[in-house]
């Protein structure tokens, strides 16, 4: 008996110890770093960018060209390709007025693709929205090649439509899907290229199923209104928003601004005798107005509305159509709930004030510093236009998320660049400006001519290392605190804190603050500020602080 039960068990041994050798080792997924790759529209070239050890894919079509009967309809699929598709050059900025002049092209709905130089796969993915008011800016606003290795991650960066061709909610364009009739192209677009996204990304060594959507200034906006938007339910997994507060547009009021910015060409065309007949027939939903519409060059749209700085009263967009985005706004309760990361400057409002016509020649020729009492209504404006934007941008949006979104909101305050001793060349007129993150994150920086070598010292660029060590953090687990960071608590409508983000010349200065100010407060402050009369403060609030995506309770209180 002894005997059979061993030889039994002897067959047994032997049958497991065969099967275990008939089965292959799992070997991990790894990317083939190739600058050659096939995605579902055909076969595309990058090129290698080896002083910086990445891989970049530039100017991908992951839409049809918008233009003649697409022009104010749905993305439609991209016509696949036979020959290999060059990725190896900057793809063309959507058709925009920037500096006095049209540049672009109204066919650009394309992407850039950076990733680092290595062969591991399944890497986080951000795609990235660039800022400019959805009226200018491109793709290459912040590329990726500098800083994609410190995150390690793939980095997609997006051209959509932008001013009257992004957001268009005339009636007589009403003939469409109800995705089209909602007038915000712009976001169909940001919606495709999502979808690209889902569809490609495995390609390029990135993970699907990770992925943070990302924007700066419009573009972080946009990310917000993404958040309560039906559209973009389940198509990423992490949202960022840079200097991006929660903005939208009544669709009726904008209806009244775009007839009233087309009434000039309409009577330019010799189509109606004034601008009030113009309006009045821009308003209507006939074919014959269409038709005009469409009819209208690239060239002469984009320049429209190019006076509205960020100032929503000019240039409305991010309809609350019903459809795209819920009528009732950011106090739906059906939030596309995913963690999510607030940053903004504290200075937020400085180039803006620069910029403003008020200002605009005394900084250019430096007559500023010499004007006392110009300078004070800089300083007026400036200060408590940028404590206002503050709040917008951060603690403002979470208040008003509080109890409808599950999920951890982070917020962050970067204050480098307000302190002369650390920061000696932005300190005196723009401080911790609109966009202070970019060179952090990005070398040679946009803002290089104004920055001189502020970012430069060895307090900046720990302060940029921790930096993106948070965003690697985020974008890779959904929390963005790790071994040896400072922590960041979640913001809570109990603890109210933020991180605040600063360094000396030295070392960087990270640490938890508290910030309960509140819209009101601000306003308080203002009206006891004793540096200005009454009649000047007046002034200021009507002429430079009205009418921005921050300033409703200076509109509220003094009109605009």
């Amino acid at each position: 008996m002894k005997k059979k039960l061993f030889k039994w068990l002897s067959l047994v041994l032997l049958f497991f110890l065969a099967a275990c050798g008939q089965t292959k080792k799992e070997e991990p997924v790894t990317f083939k770093n190739d600058v050659t790759q096939t995605i579902a529209s055909g076969q595309v070239k990058g090129k290698q960018d080896q002083g910086n050890g990445v891989l970049e894919w530039l100017g991908i079509p992951y839409a049809a060209a918008p233009v003649g009967d697409l022009r104010w309809k749905e993305p439609q699929p991209v016509e696949a390709w036979t020959d290999t598709f060059d990725a190896t050059k900057v793809g063309e900025k959507f058709v925009q007025f920037t500096n006095g002049e049209v540049v672009g092209s109204e066919g650009a709905l394309n992407l850039d693709v950076v990733r680092p130089d290595t062969t591991e796969a399944g890497l986080p993915v951000i795609v990235f929205l660039h800022g400019g008011n959805n009226q200018t800016g491109h793709a290459q606003e912040i590329k990726g090649n500098t800083f994609v290795k410190d995150v390690n991650a793939v980095y997609v960066s997006v051209n959509y439509r932008l001013g009257v061709l992004g957001f268009n909610p005339l009636e007589a364009l009403k003939t469409g899907t109800d995705l089209e009739q909602s007038g915000n192209f712009t976001l169909l677009d940001i919606a495709t290229a999502l979808d690209w996204v889902q569809e490609n990304i495995e390609v390029f060594g990135g993970d699907k199923n990770n992925v943070t959507l990302a924007g700066f200034s419009a573009g972080g906006r946009d990310v917000m209104a993404t958040l309560i938007s039906p559209l973009f339910e389940g198509k990423y997994h992490k949202a960022i928003s840079f200097s991006g507060g929660m903005t939208l547009a009544d669709e009726a009021e904008s209806q009244d601004i775009f007839a009233t910015a087309l009434a000039p060409l309409v009577v330019e065309d010799g189509v109606k005798a004034d601008q009030t007949a113009a309006k009045e027939w821009l308003r209507t939903s006939g074919k014959d107005v269409q038709d005009y519409l469409y009819g209208l060059s690239a060239d002469r749209l984009a320049p429209l509305m190019g006076n509205a700085g960020i100032r929503m009263s000019v240039f409305p967009h991010l309809y609350k159509d019903g459809t795209v985005i819920p009528e009732e706004g950011f106090d739906t309760k059906n939030y596309n709930d995913v963690p999510l990361l607030l940053v903004t400057g504290t200075s937020e409002f400085s180039l803006f004030t620069a910029f403003d016509k008020r200002f605009a020649a005394s900084v250019g020729d430096g007559s500023l510093f010499k004007d006392e009492n110009l300078l004070k209504e800089f300083t007026y404006a400036e200060t408590y236009g940028s404590q206002l934007y503050r709040l917008s941008n951060t603690v403002e949006s979470a208040r008003i998320m509080t109890g409808n979104y599950n999920s951890p909101i982070y917020i962050s305050q970067i204050s480098f660049g307000d302190d002369g001793a650390s920061a000696p060349t932005v300190a005196g007129l723009l401080g911790a400006f609109h966009g202070v993150f970019e060179p952090l994150l990005q070398t040679p920086s946009n803002y290089a001519t104004f920055i001189g070598d502020d970012f430069e010292s060895a307090g900046a660029k720990e302060l940029s290392k921790d930096f993106k060590a948070y965003l690697k953090q985020f974008v890779t687990t959904g929390d963005p605190n790790g071994a040896d960071l400072p922590k960041w608590e979640a913001w809570t409508a109990s603890n109210q804190e933020v991180l605040s983000m600063d360094a000396d010349l030295e070392k960087v200065k990270i640490e938890m603050s508290s910030d309960k100010e509140r819209a009101e407060d601000i306003l308080a402050k203002m009206e006891a500020d004793a540096t200005l009369s009454t009649a000047i403060k007046d002034e200021l609030n009507k002429t430079v602080l009205n009418g921005r995506w921050f300033s409703s309770v200076i509109d509220a209180k003094y009109g605009e």
